[in-house]
C-alpha cells in the first residue's frame, strides 16, 4: 500500500518538514560518497545501538555521548535508496498537515520527541526480550510513525490515494486515513510479534515503527494544537 497523496490541504508552508526531507537527502548524500569501510564505521558510531545505550552512566560523559546522541543522530541516517525513498514519500504525505496544526517549533520538537521515543522502544524491547543488541539502528522510520499516528489522531477521516500493486498491476483507490493507517500500525504489530516468535527475522525493527507511532498519538493529545479547524479538502 503506497501512499500517493492525501485530502487535506495545509494552510501554511510546511517550512520543517521540507527541512527534515532536505537534511535526510544530504546525509543520503554523505552516506553515498564514503566508501565501504568509511560507511560501516559511520553507523556504527551514529547509529542506535540498543547495548550502548542501556548501559549509558551519566557519571561518565563517553557512555552518555555513544549512547544516547545516536537517539537524535541515527533519525536522519538511511541504509539505502529504497529506505529513504519510502521514507521521505510517507514523511511528505502526512507530514505537512501535521505541521498545520502544530505549527513549525512545535511539530520540529514534536518529530524528534517522536524520533526519541520510537528509539526508545526498541531499546528496552531488544534488552527485555533478548538482551540487548549491538547492531546498529537507523533510519526515520520511527519519528515518521509518530507523524502517521499524530495525523491518525488528527484526521481519521482523510481520505489517501492509495496504490496498490499486485504483480503485474496496480489499482489506485481512495482510502480512509483511519483504515490506512490502522492496517498499517497492525501490519508492523502482526510483524513484531513473528519476530519475536523466531518465525521470521530480518533488519526492520518493527517495535520502533509501532513505538513511534504510540508515541505520536500520546503527544498529540498533550501538544496544544495552533489550528483547531476542520481540514479542508482539496476540490
Amino acid at each position: 500500500m503506497i501512499p500517493i497523496k492525501d485530502s487535506p490541504r495545509a494552510q501554511r508552508f510546511p517550512f520543517v518538514n521540507i527541512a527534515i526531507i532536505l537534511a535526510n537527502a544530504v546525509v543520503f548524500y554523505v552516506e553515498l560518497t564514503m566508501g565501504p569501510g568509511r560507511l560501516e564505521g559511520f553507523i556504527n558510531h551514529f547509529g542506535l545501538v540498543p547495548t550502548r545505550l542501556m548501559a549509558v552512566d551519566f557519571a561518565y560523559p563517553a557512555t552518555v555521548v555513544a549512547g544516547v546522541i545516536p537517539l537524535f543522530t541515527s533519525m536522519f541516517i538511511h541504509a539505502g535508496w529504497i529506505h529513504i525513498v519510502g521514507n521521505l514519500l510517507f514523511l511528505w504525505i502526512f507530514g505537512d498537515n501535521v505541521e498545520d496544526r502544530l505549527g513549525h517549533l512545535g511539530y520540529a520538537l514534536f518529530y524528534l520527541l517522536c524520533g526519541i521515543g520510537a528509539g526508545l522502544a526498541h531499546a528496552f524491547l531488544t534488552t527485555a526480550i533478548s538482551g540487548g543488541s549491538a547492531i546498529p539502528t537507523i533510519g526515520a522510520s520511527g519519528a515518521i510513525a509518530g507523524v502517521m499516528g499524530a495525523y491518525l489522531v488528527l484526521y481519521p477521516r482523510a481520505k489517501v490515494l492509495t496504490l496498490i500493486p499486485v504483480i503485474f498491476y496496480a489499482w489506485f483507490i481512495e482510502v480512509p486515513a483511519w483504515i490506512y493507517l490502522g492496517i498499517w500500525v497492525l501490519i508492523q504489530l502482526f510483524t513484531g510479534v513473528l519476530e519475536l516468535t523466531g518465525v521470521t527475522s530480518g533488519g526492520v525493527a518493527w517495535w520502533a515503527h509501532v513505538g513511534g507511532f504510540v508515541a505520536g498519538v500520546i503527544l498529540i493529545c498533550i501538544f496544544p494544537k495552533c489550528r483547531r479547524h476542520r481540514y479542508q479538502t482539496a476540490p
